[in-house]
Formats: structure tokens, sequence, C-alpha cells
């Protein structure tokens, strides 16, 4: 079976185009628990907790599970750093656990960095940082290629989606009836065939396109059910990833479509000559919107979700009282449920609509002489 997208070739483009985007605004991990109390009013405490979802929806240095403030007052961060990858008059490596959550300056071959509201600025041995008149940071910025949480998680989910496929083949490969991760997977495989791709590619050309067709549902799956859970990991909130995705889709779609597709969008057939011209650039557009409205649907949807969801639990912490904070809870547990339909209904419509945007690249259009 001819297949031009093979699975190791797109799950190693995904980890190429996301990884090389510099690393983004970073978070401090803190619980609403331990900030509730060092508030005082509802006001104070609600500012408190839209700065806690701002920062939660964000990339960060290091992968933090949790935190806690012990007996002697000093906060303590449980998790692991990650490797911070900075070029400064060359390659400069080191853990970001030297940046103490930007609480300490890390000092690496003479240089000093510090971590402040969550990029990585270039100071001296004091941690100074110098602001213009609108309180912006004025120190120099390293280019910063570091492993930042999110892109740890889509090599993770790169290496599971190896793992998952890997032991599907090799199941087949005992049998014609599959066994273990084989069975669990044939269901979903065969609906992305038989009601995604042949339907909206056709049989004479969807072999084409379904390893990448696979690759990006399960790749969106995982990273949305990831996202619910409380290792607070937001990938798909990244707008940096989805317009990698998206990015892919257009790109498939641009170099394998054949001259018919071409041909509809420069001079549409039965369609009077001035009017050819006028509808020229509208059709090019459209190109480019398609894959542009993939990155914001998706984008919009999954940082909309975690937002809602975070801002009902936040509403335990206003309330103070078993009535508003069980009705709290109680719609924070129905929505995390919603969630989970949303993380497959999601990878399910950029599937298809993908699906759809080939098809339409390989149509074979017919056209009678008048």
């Amino acid at each position: 079976m001819q297949n031009i997208f093979s699975l190791k070739t797109i799950c190693l483009l995904f980890f190429f185009v996301t990884s090389i985007s510099f690393a983004q605004d970073s978070h401090q991990k803190m619980h609403i628990e331990e900030i509730a109390p060092e508030v005082e009013g509802k006001q104070g405490l609600k500012e408190e907790i839209k700065e806690y979802i701002n920062h939660h929806l964000l990339d960060s240095h290091d992968f933090g599970l949790y935190s806690y403030v012990n007996d002697a007052g000093e906060h303590k961060h449980i998790g692991f750093p990650l490797p911070v990858i900075l070029w400064d008059n060359g390659l400069q490596v080191f853990m970001s656990s030297k940046l103490h959550h930007g609480e300490s300056v890390a000092e690496v071959n003479g240089n000093y960095y510090k971590l402040y509201h969550g990029k990585i600025y270039k100071t001296d041995a004091e941690g100074t940082i110098n602001y213009d008149e609108h309180h912006h940071a004025t120190n120099a910025k390293p280019l910063d290629f570091s492993i930042t949480k999110n892109v740890f998680t889509i090599f993770l989910v790169g290496l599971l989606i190896f793992f998952m496929f890997g032991r599907m083949a090799k199941s087949y490969q005992k049998g014609a009836i599959p066994k273990g991760m084989g069975r669990l997977l044939e269901p979903i495989v065969l609906y992305i065939r038989d009601d995604i791709a042949i339907p909206n590619i056709g049989k004479k050309h969807y072999k084409r396109y379904m390893s990448f067709l696979l690759t990006v549902f399960f790749f969106i799956w995982i990273i949305n059910l990831l996202g619910l859970t409380p290792l607070g990991v937001n990938v798909t909130n990244n707008i940096a990833v989805t317009l990698a995705l998206a990015l892919l889709t257009y790109l498939i779609t641009t170099f394998t479509a054949n001259k018919n597709y071409w041909g509809h969008i420069f001079w549409m057939p039965g369609v009077p000559w001035p009017m050819k011209i006028i509808l020229a650039p509208i059709e090019l557009l459209g190109t480019i919107i398609k894959p542009f409205s993939l990155l914001i649907r998706l984008y919009a949807n999954i940082t909309a979700g975690h937002i809602v969801l975070m801002s009902i639990i936040g509403l335990m912490f206003i309330f103070k009282n078993w009535l508003g904070s069980s009705l709290s809870f109680g719609l924070a547990f129905v929505l995390a449920l919603l969630e989970l339909l949303v993380a497959a209904l999601q990878a399910y419509i950029f599937t298809m609509l993908s699906a759809l945007y080939f098809g339409s690249a390989v149509e074979e259009h017919h056209h009678d002489d008048h």
C-alpha cells in the first residue's frame, strides 16, 4: 500500500515545528487554597484567582506538580526541572532548577540569567531588572530554545503514539485478529477510515492521507485529555502548537492538490472571465482562511474550556459556604465530564475538516463543453 505520509515522519514533523518555537510565557504554580488566606476581601481574592488562571494557561520552564508552604513560611514546589537552552554568544545549557522559579539568579559560564514574568533575561549577579517608562523590562533577552513543559509533553505524546501503533502492528503480525492494544485501537482506526477519510477524500486517494489523519486525531485527543489532569498540561491552548498543526494541513493540501483544484481557484469553469479575475484572489485567500479557522477553532475551544472550568472552581473559594461551594463543585464536576467529550470532539473536527480539505484538493471534475 502506497503511503506518502508515514506515521513516523508526521510525528517527527510535529516535534520539529512545535519545538523550534521560542519558549513562551511561563508561570509559577500557586494553589488557590494557599493564596486565599493572604488576601483581604473578595475583590482581592478575585484578582488572585484571575491571576492564577492566567498563569495556569501559560507554558513554563519546569514541570510543577503542586506546591505548598511549610511551617517556616517557605514556598515549596514539587515537580522536576527541564533543560534551558539559550543562545547568548554561544550555546548556554542548564537546568531550570538554577532559576528556582524566578527566585534565584542562574550563573552559567560567567553569564547571569533571571526568570522574570515567564521570560529569561540577562542580568547581573544581583538579578537587577531595568525598566522603561512603561515599566517594561529592558534587559537583553537571549534566544530561548528551551525544552518547556509543552515541548516535553509533545515528545511524551509522540513516544506514546509510537508505542501504541507499534504494539498494534505487532498484534497483526501474530494473526488476523488483533489482541491487546490492537483490539483497543482497531475500532477507532476503522472509524477514521470508513467515516472520515473515505467519504471526504474518496476510495482512490484516501490511503495517501490516512497516516496523517490518524496521527493528528490521536495527537490532539491525547493532548486534550492530558490537559484535564492535575498536571497542568495545556498544549492545545498554545497558539504556536495549533498553528503548527494547521500549517501541516495547509502544506499537505497545497502540495498534493491536482490541476483541477488550482483550476477552480484561478480560472473557475462556467464563470464569465471578468468575474474570474475578481474571484481568483478571493478563492486564493480562501485556501489560507480554511487552515486559519482550524487553528483558531482548536485554540479557542480548549482555552475557553479551561477558563470556564477553573473560574467555576474558583467560585468555591469566593462563596466559602456549604451551599455555594457545593453547587460550584457539582457544576465543575459536570463541566469536567463535558470536557472529556470536547477533547474527543475537537480531535474529530480537526481530522474531519482536514480530510475535507484533502478531498477538495484531489477531487476530479468533469465538465461538459457548452
